[in-house]
């Protein structure tokens, strides 16, 4: 294998030259950088990574934790996470938690081996106590961290009261909402449900909240609660829940009991990601803005690994997007 000091001997330069070329360091002439250019091609040079961190005390690297990487919102996330991190020279390791903890403890754990250059979060349970001194930004996404660096968020209150209002808009009066989990930590998701009540009880109309087990969360499976909370309360007419996944099952569920969905129950969801779109009948939801926010967590990541100074926390717009479950 081809090592910094064959590049320089093709090349006719310095292993020093070689060096500020490759980590793009001070001035350098195009002819010296074709040169280099060229012989790496020649050789089939591949940088040692390793040794470079050593060096510059970390990667071009970025850690990203998530609980799942089949759910669609997620899906999405990681997306646009790697699409923006690929634009800043980042790359980006990506590990999958099933939203278990000692896993996601275990990941900082290797990031911090892999000398990453920072660490987005997607996972709500993992408190960062005992990793402050890893010494590099941590942002939240949709997620409170303890300790963190930044926390990039959506309107959640905003969203529950325009799902609350379009519901109450549209003829409902016996409304639902499903979505948080039993015995989570506070999420910022969370006050989707605190904006939905609020506009129920401005409007004085009636309201359920049916929470979830943390196993239908990670199995990505809710039709047997949400048949559940149907059949118990049969005069439900508006359903909100706190994603697209979860509407969309509702509509199955709806589909089996031979409930017409939008005419005799409404449905909103949470996201609008594709799925939402791909369903008969389509979902009206609440437009997350993930591009958006993807591209600002890898930015005020990027600012922090550069020692600027970043906001503790960002919250960005939503807005309804009505489709024909309402």
């Amino acid at each position: 294998m081809a090592t910094l000091k064959d590049v320089a001997a093709e090349s006719g330069l310095a292993v020093s030259t070689v060096s500020r070329i490759l980590n793009n360091r001070g001035y350098i002439s195009e002819q010296a950088r074709q040169s280099v250019n060229d012989a790496i091609k020649k050789l089939n040079y591949q940088p040692n990574e390793v040794a470079r961190s050593m060096h510059r005390k970390n990667t071009n690297m970025i850690g990203l934790i998530v609980p799942h990487i089949q759910h669609p919102y997620f899906a999405e996330v990681i997306d646009y996470i790697e699409h923006y991190a690929h634009e800043r020279g980042y790359r980006v390791l990506l590990y999958n938690s099933m939203g278990m903890l000692e896993k996601e403890r275990e990941y900082i754990e290797m990031c911090a081996r892999y000398r990453v250059a920072g660490i987005i979060i997607c996972t709500g349970g993992i408190s960062l106590e005992g990793f402050q001194e890893l010494g590099i930004p941590i942002v939240g996404f949709e997620r409170y961290v303890d300790k963190g660096t930044a926390t990039i968020a959506c309107d959640n209150i905003l969203g529950g009261q325009l799902a609350a209002n379009c519901l109450i808009d549209k003829g409902c009066r016996h409304l639902m909402h499903i979505g948080d989990i039993i015995g989570d930590r506070d999420m910022p998701a969370d006050d989707r449900r605190v904006g939905f009540q609020q506009i129920c009880e401005e409007r004085g109309i009636e309201y359920k909240n049916i929470w979830l087990e943390r196993s239908c969360y990670n199995q990505i499976y809710y039709q047997d609660v949400i048949l559940e909370a149907i059949k118990k309360y049969p005069e439900t007419d508006g359903i909100f829940t706190n994603s697209d996944a979860i509407a969309a099952q509702v509509l199955q569920v709806c589909r089996g009991l031979e409930i017409d969905v939008p005419g005799r129950l409404k449905v909103v969801g949470f996201d609008d990601v594709l799925l939402a779109s791909l369903t008969t009948p389509s979902i009206t939801t609440i437009h997350q803005p993930i591009e958006e926010m993807a591209e600002c967590a890898v930015r005020i990541l990027d600012e922090a690994v550069s020692e600027k100074v970043v906001p503790i926390q960002t919250v960005l717009p939503v807005e309804l997007v009505e489709r024909e479950s309402t």
